[in-house]
């Protein structure tokens, strides 16, 4: 029998970072979340996944917050999962960062099933590279005023829980 687990948001967070010329990591995170995973017999047959990143979260954002406008929010919605063997699993889904959506392919951990205070958790960890030029993002798509440049691919990393 297949069940539906929904995302546990207070358990789940999603981490977006650039590396700068200073070989240093700048990031956001957040933990807006809305989405599902189903299983059958606790094994993975599908899962789908949405969640919302403000970009306003980098730190030179939080530095210079006045004279920054307000961006947009990066969003990920998933179309489709692939289990190839054991915890190597593929993650695929429509990704839009500046109102520039392009299909993505993430790698998908399934860490595993357990009991906590009652409740049936799941547990998975999401991670791909994104080339930010693919969405427009300029060398100062975070607004800093910071004369180092950045690298060309964003780093997601997000560790996701469900419950039933």
């Amino acid at each position: 029998m297949t069940t539906k687990w929904a995302i546990d948001a207070n358990q789940s967070d999603v981490l977006i970072k650039v590396k700068d010329a200073t070989i240093t990591y700048l990031g956001g995170e957040t933990n807006q979340f809305n989405g599902f995973v189903s299983m059958d017999e606790d094994e993975v047959e599908d899962a789908s996944v949405e969640f919302l990143l403000d970009s306003n979260t980098f730190p030179s954002q939080k530095r210079d917050s006045k004279n920054n406008p307000k961006k947009p929010l990066i969003r990920f919605k998933s179309t489709s999962f692939q289990k190839i063997k054991n915890n190597i699993n593929f993650l695929k889904g429509y990704l839009t960062i500046k109102d520039v959506t392009k299909m993505v392919e993430l790698d998908a951990e399934f860490i595993g099933i357990n009991n906590y205070n009652g409740s049936r958790k799941a547990a998975f960890e999401i991670k791909g590279d994104i080339n930010r030029n693919d969405f427009g993002l300029d060398k100062n798509f975070n607004n800093s005023n910071e004369k180092f440049g950045l690298g060309k691919n964003l780093k997601l990393v997000a560790n996701l829980e469900f419950s039933i």
